[in-house]
Formats: C-alpha cells, structure tokens, sequence
C-alpha cells in the first residue's frame, strides 16, 4: 500500500509540476486553445496538457514498477496517441487522420500482448474469441481513446473522471493478485489528480486531445489488462460501467447525430455537460455532479462484479434504463438545446437534471 501511494504521489508531483511550466510554454510553441461557438471558455487557453499528465504517469509507472518489460506496447502506443494528440492541438487533423493515429496505437498495444481473449455471458461461463480479440481490443481501445475526447468540455472534467474510473479498474486488479495493474492505477490517479490543479475551473492549462486520448487509451489498456485478459477474466460490463458516463455520452452522441442526419465525428455542443450548462448549472456544479455519477457508476462496477450473472444482467438493464430516461430528459438526442431559457420545464425544480427532483444548480 505504501508503495503505491508513493507511486500516486510520484505521479502526482510530476504532472502538477509540469503543467504551469508547459501552460506557460504552450503559447510559444502554437498550443493554445481558440474560443468558438462549441466550447464554453471565452478567452484563448493554452493547451496540449496530455504532455505534462502523460510524462507524469510513466515516470511514476517507470518506478512503480521497477521495469517497463512487458509494457513495451502500451508505452508505444501511447507515445503516438500523444504524438497524434499534439499535432491536432497544435496544427488540427482531419477525422481520418486523428482515426489512423488511434488505430496505429491500438494496434501497437495488442501486438505487444494486451489483447481480449475471453468473453463472458449473461448466464456464467467464459468463451475464448481466438483471433477476434484481437479486432475486439482494437474497437475498444478506440472507442475509450474517444469517449474521453469526446467528455473533455469542461475544466477539469475529463482529468476527474479518469481519477475516478482508476479506484474501480484497481479493485478488480487487486482482487486478481495483478500488481502491475494496480501500479498502473495508482499511477494514472495520481497523474490526473496532479494535473486537475492547473486544470480545474478556471483552467490554466486544458489537457486537449494529447491528454484526453490518452486518458482514454491508457483507462483502455489497463482495463483490458486488468478485467477482461485471460481465462480469470470478468464480464466485460465491469469495466464497461466503471467508464460508464464518457461511454454513456459517447453513445449518445452517436444516436444524437446519426438521428440527425450529420457525420458521427462532427463535433456539437449537445453532450451532457453542454446540457446541464443550458439548465443553469454553474462550470463547477456541473463537473461535480458528473463526477458524482462517475463515482456511483465505478461503485456500482464494483458491487456488480459480486453478484451471479444472471443479476448483474438485471442490474445493468436496469441503469441502463435511468440512463436513457435521464438522456431523454436532458434532451441529448435533440440537435436543439435543452431549453433556450436554460431551465427545465419537467416536474422537477428549476435546473433540475432529475424528473421530480428537488436538487437545483445552486444547491
């Protein structure tokens, strides 16, 4: 335990001491964040802050390990998801070129041996996949490395939801005697957490897409490692509902943007967090309520890893449904905003994200 708080902390120090030197360096070297209709900060900011988060991670990991041996691919795909990251903040990529870069990390990491070799049913029991884990891995690691991308809206949103999806995927690393996962954990965790002390609202730093892919394709890759890698594995709904609220908002915005005819990779300003803005939820409330349903999602990722299949199933379809119900509340599949007078017109308070709720913003 002593160790890997230490390994937290190293990661910590690391990231919260290079984020202001490279806030500071970012303007010089063409990484700063332009205002425009989509993002919610009305002055120019630097960004590119994957550098100090990441850079802090894999020191801490480097010691916390004691050697990378065995991590080769992961290193190497996170050097070019930062890499493609970078260059989108700094000069801007096409979609298919910002695909390709997270299609090459994802296919460095399972050729250095993270890969899903078995899936779960409902019922119990274990299928091996064979050689469809490995486009399986590929399509999730993919998926993740957007679904945060995809979240980073609000300061300090996507470095605290990586913060907090890092305390389940380490329980269920634990439970499996898997040390190297958990170094991994308390790594990342302390990474983001370092980092959310430039990053949180009013944000001198913002992570930008070198960060954001590469919470989302390291929250992959140690979940693949962590959960659902050998015959020990869990049902790959954990790990799934641990990264429940970027997997969530992802979905959505695919639904959303498909139901309205536009290009899945078009960027909107309908995610949750522009939602809740519109309800009149201040930038702090609103990264603190959906770090509040991220916890509550990792927790519930935890208990349902105790349960039979046949409840865990239940379960899931259960959440599943309040997830939609409150989509469906705030709107999410519409193109227009939730409310033009930002308050909502439900049974709920002014503000409410809740049917027949009393929680209000300003509470």
């Amino acid at each position: 335990m002593v160790a890997l708080l230490l390994t937290a902390a190293l990661a910590a120090a690391g990231s919260g001491i290079l984020a202001p030197v490279l806030a500071g360096a970012a303007p010089r070297w063409g990484l700063v964040a332009q205002p425009n209709p989509r993002r919610v900060h009305t002055a120019p900011v630097p960004t590119g802050g994957g550098l100090a988060l990441s850079a802090g991670f894999w020191i801490a990991a480097a010691w916390g390990l004691r050697s990378l041996t065995g991590w080769t691919g992961f290193l190497l795909g996170s050097l070019v998801i930062v890499a493609t990251g970078l260059w989108d903040d700094r000069r801007g990529l096409a979609p298919w070129q910002k695909l390709a870069g997270q299609l090459a990390a994802a296919v460095l990491l399972v050729a250095g041996g993270t890969r899903i070799e078995f899936v779960t049913h409902p019922l119990g029991g274990m299928v091996h996949i064979g050689w469809w884990g490995v486009p399986l891995t590929v399509l999730w690691i993919v998926a993740l490395t957007n679904s945060l991308n995809f979240i980073d809206g609000l300061d300090g949103l996507a470095a605290g939801i990586t913060a907090i999806a890092c305390l389940p995927l380490a329980v269920l690393a634990a439970e499996r005697g898997q040390d190297g996962v958990v170094v991994l954990c308390a790594a990342l965790l302390g990474a983001s957490l370092g980092f959310l002390r430039s990053n949180f609202h009013p944000a001198r730093l913002f992570l930008g897409d070198t960060g954001a892919m590469f919470a989302g394709f390291a929250l992959g890759a140690i979940s693949v490692e962590g959960a659902v890698k050998g015959a020990a594995t869990v049902a790959l709904s954990i790990p799934l509902l641990a990264l429940g609220l970027p997997v969530f908002d992802t979905a959505c915005a695919i639904i959303r943007r498909g139901r309205n005819g536009r290009p899945i990779y078009q960027a909107d300003a309908g995610h949750v967090h522009h939602r809740l803005l519109q309800r009149g939820f201040s930038h702090r409330r609103a990264v603190l309520f959906l770090d509040g349903i991220s916890a509550r999602l990792g927790a519930a990722a935890v208990v349902l890893h105790r349960v039979a299949p046949w409840e865990r199933s239940v379960l899931m379809v259960v959440i599943i449904a309040v997830l939609a119900l409150w989509a469906a509340r705030l709107n999410i599949f519409d193109d227009r905003p939730a409310h033009e007078d930002g308050v909502s017109r439900g049974t709920g308070a002014p503000g409410s994200p809740w049917p027949g709720s009393g929680w209000t913003a300003g509470s």
